[in-house]
């Protein structure tokens, strides 16, 4: 059946942990209640995407295409900077649950382009404007707009015009259970 299906089946018997290391690490895990330390338990609104650059977290770990352990013990991830942006992109940006019109809500364009369930190859595919990115123009859109009325996404504000965007491609191979 093919080395994908010896992988999964060594998995299933306990001979080799092929999903020690695997696609575990969020985009995203500012701002959820994994730690909530508002005084009153509006754990979206205690924590921003501009706080979350200086934060360290207890519980989970986010970042863009990255891999960990499967306890999160060690994260991998990138962080990229287009010379124009005042801060380097470590994470997704998105808004908080009430910036948004309708609630929490990343605002990139990323895409899980392949991957194996044994995790022996994963590929990712993140789309970064090469213009400084619109954070201000997503966060003040959003909050002007009714629920009723549809999302103003990062499509929207234009900045993938003219085609000025960097696809970055990121693949994991593994070739054995105790490498990267």
């Amino acid at each position: 059946m093919g080395k994908e299906f010896d992988r999964l089946e060594k998995q299933r018997e306990g001979k080799e942990n092929w999903r020690l290391w695997g696609p575990y690490l969020s985009e995203r895990a500012w701002g959820t209640v994994r730690e909530d330390y508002s005084p009153h338990g509006t754990s979206w609104e205690y924590l921003s995407h501009e706080q979350s650059r200086s934060r360290a977290y207890r519980w989970s770990e986010d970042g863009i295409g990255g891999i960990s352990d499967d306890k999160q013990r060690l994260c991998l991830a990138f962080a990229f900077w287009n010379g124009k942006d005042p801060i380097l992109k470590e994470r997704l940006f998105g808004l908080t649950g009430n910036e948004g019109n309708h609630g929490e809500d990343v605002k990139e364009s990323f895409f899980y382009t392949d991957g194996t369930p044994s995790h022996s190859l994963l590929r990712y595919l993140y789309k970064y404007p090469q213009k400084e990115y619109p954070y201000s123009l997503l966060v003040e859109e959003n909050l002007r707009r009714l629920r009723s009325e549809p999302s103003f996404n990062l499509t929207d504000t234009g900045i993938f015009e003219e085609d000025l965007y960097w696809d970055i491609e990121i693949t994991y191979v593994k070739v054995r259970t105790d490498s990267l």
